[in-house]
């Protein structure tokens, strides 16, 4: 198949180019810089820039994958909130406006949101019938799943993937993580009891790719381990793995002192569950 790839050189992005290779398709990826992604160049990758006429890419298109967004791991500025909406909804606009405007439309949108949607839920089991919950990342995530939806007007079908807290090693929210807890200063953030959204790398890549083969799937699905852990259960078996202790804890006020409103991130309980995708 063609597949166009917003967010193709990121952490998810990178990863999931790798897998659709060696599955044999064809991958155009939308970036700011192609230039510096012209070692990766070949016969069945290409890159091009948000600046180029995208209408001859969505023609060829079998399937578009949108990952763009800016990293949520950051101070949560009045300019980094414009910046953290823009990238998400701007770009997702754009790839909307050239899907209905390509006369022959990709059959296929596969659009990345955040299990963020569902708010700070404590023990609450969230499933996908869930109601949204209040604050930024709920509000952010409900405009950017909005962004995409007008796709179905032109008879793609439409696959939204609200992502939990990928792991993978080297990146993602081991990037932060491993480095404290090697140095025997891991632990809480919080009371612990938080329920953290975990899926790992791989499960999300297959999870995209059952997307594309079946056409079954269609709609919002929660991309999440069925398995959620608290975070002291995380830290205990990241403590035990490492073997290292895992006795400092971060206060809930400290976090929210340090952090503000970007505390939401690991202070927040969603215990979701992949109820569409286990069906």
């Amino acid at each position: 198949m063609n597949i166009l790839i917003t967010g193709g050189t990121g952490f998810i992005g990178s990863e999931l180019r790798d897998m659709l290779l060696q599955k044999g398709h064809y991958l155009t990826i939308i970036t700011r810089s192609p230039k510096e992604y012209d070692d990766e160049k070949a016969n069945n990758q290409q890159f091009i820039s948000w600046d180029d006429d995208l209408l001859p890419a969505m023609e060829e298109a079998d399937a578009v994958i949108n990952l763009v967004g800016e990293n949520l791991a950051q101070p949560w500025t009045d300019e980094v909130k414009k910046r953290l909406y823009s990238s998400r909804l701007e770009t997702t606009g754009t790839l909307v406006e050239a899907i209905k405007n390509a006369e022959h439309p990709p059959e296929l949108m596969i659009s990345a949101s955040g299990i963020s949607y569902y708010g700070d839920r404590g023990d609450d089991i969230l499933d996908e019938t869930e109601p949204s919950g209040d604050g930024f990342l709920p509000e952010l995530c409900i405009e950017w799943e909005a962004a995409a939806r007008p796709v179905e007007e032109a008879g793609v079908r439409l696959v939204i993937f609200r992502n939990g807290v990928v792991l993978e090693k080297g990146g993602g929210a081991f990037k932060y993580m491993l480095p404290v807890f090697k140095l025997g200063l891991g632990g809480s953030i919080g009371d612990g009891k938080q329920y953290f959204p975990w899926i790992h790398m791989l499960d999300v890549c297959r999870a995209i790719e059952f997307a594309i083969t079946h056409r079954e799937v269609t709609g919002v699905h929660n991309l999440v381990s069925p398995n959620p852990v608290t975070m002291n259960e995380l830290v205990d078996k990241l403590g035990d793995l490492l073997n290292r202790p895992t006795f400092f804890r971060i206060p809930e006020f400290a976090v929210k002192l340090a952090l503000g409103d970007a505390a939401a991130p690991v202070l927040d309980s969603l215990r979701a569950q992949p109820k569409k995708l286990q069906q």
